[in-house]
């Protein structure tokens, strides 16, 4: 008993260990266990974000009380109002009085991300957008999403919504322990509605083994986020990263986590220090502030053309994944961090080789800064 007693003072020792910062500032960054909601891994998840789309996770957990209520059913048709349809990409695109079943709307919601849709459904469900926020934010207090701020539906830039990478985890949980027959919705990769073709943002569920949820978000403002869940040999895990500058490089995270947990998941259970509910507020928390310089899309930031538009503007053949160059495997590679805070549990190993490369900074300039232009940062 003696030396395996050693054996787990020692790992316990190394999981706890701070590694050496790299030069780039990271994004927020959780891996939790959504069965009782321990926390693997913590990184700034106090610190308030704009969700962009991510905002449709609650969207649809709406929707489902409402289906459960029998105030909607899954074959009620939904109408577009004309606020529905002056909703800026990523959309639809039904013209006003079109009408939808609420099976197909959550189809839209979840997978194509449609701002539209997500509009259609609140109207649907509250009578009126403002009435559903008013119940989204009243929502989130209930859940204990103690630095969440609702302003709309879809999650399209609004300086005063704001989250946390903790309550995202928090609504995360409930929908999946409360809705689980929900699941196949958050794991489709692509469906069809009449002609229209639906097509996932989700670069897990092609590439990560075991992936099957659940919801990406971008905007120029939060960089691109996601939060991924993934099950393994009847163990599920969940990650919610937020910030990174580039699709790829939020794929690499999210999967760098997953992986990690699946690895580590007997000793990280073992050594957990906390849970979503538990885990001491940071007392340095941060406000909300955008990441638009450090983002890659051309639209968010001109200066920061992404490497495919840069090698064809040369004349050369440009990196196969996108910016980064980097292949968004399920391999074992672990995120890139800037730094191990103090409510950091279970240190990640090996950061600074990340196969992310780089992590998202915070822009200079002010916490509330202007909406981008229609096209240019819209899609989830």
């Amino acid at each position: 008993m003696r030396p395996l007693f050693a054996a787990a003072i020692v790992l316990a020792t190394l999981l706890a260990m701070p590694v050496a910062p790299s030069p780039a500032h990271a994004g927020p960054a959780l891996l939790f266990d959504p069965a009782d909601g321990a926390v693997l891994y913590s990184e700034d998840v106090d610190n308030q974000w704009y969700p962009a789309s991510l905002t449709k996770i609650m969207t649809a957990y709406l929707t489902f009380e409402a289906v459960k209520s029998g105030k909607l059913q899954p074959d009620q048709k939904i109408t577009i109002s004309a606020n529905a349809a002056l909703q800026q990409p990523s959309k639809l695109g039904l013209p006003a009085g079109s009408t939808i079943t609420v099976d197909q709307a959550i189809k839209c919601l979840i997978i194509k991300s449609a701002n539209d849709v997500a509009i259609a459904l609140s109207e649907a469900v509250a009578g009126s957008e403002g009435e559903f926020v008013a119940l989204m934010n009243a929502t989130a207090k209930r859940l204990g999403m103690t630095r969440t701020t609702f302003v709309n539906p879809n999650g399209l830039p609004a300086p005063e919504q704001m989250t946390t990478a903790r309550d995202l985890a928090k609504l995360a949980r409930a929908v999946i322990t409360e809705y689980p027959q929900y699941g196949p919705y958050w794991a489709m990769a692509d469906a069809r509605i009449g002609k229209i073709k639906l097509a996932t943002h989700n670069g897990l569920l092609k590439s990560f083994e075991g992936a099957d949820g659940m919801k990406t978000g971008f905007i120029c403002d939060s960089g691109f986020n996601v939060v991924a869940s993934a099950t393994r040999d009847g163990h599920r895990l969940m990650a919610v990263v937020l910030g990174e500058p580039s699709s790829e490089e939020r794929n690499v995270k999210a999967t760098s986590l997953l992986e990690h947990g699946f690895q580590q998941y007997g000793w990280k259970m073992l050594f957990s220090s906390g849970s979503l509910d538990t885990l001491p507020v940071a007392s340095d928390a941060q406000g909300v502030t955008s990441v638009r310089t450090a983002v890659t899309s051309w639209g968010c930031n001109p200066q920061r053309k992404p490497a495919a538009r840069k090698a064809k503007a040369k004349g050369k053949k440009p990196p196969a994944n996108g910016a980064s160059g980097q292949k968004a495997s399920a391999g074992p590679a672990s995120p890139n961090v800037a730094k191990a805070p103090a409510a950091a549990t279970g240190s990640l190993p090996d950061r600074a080789a990340a196969a992310s490369g780089t992590s998202a900074g915070f822009a200079s300039g002010a916490a509330h800064p202007a909406s981008p232009a229609v096209g240019a940062s819209f899609a989830p």
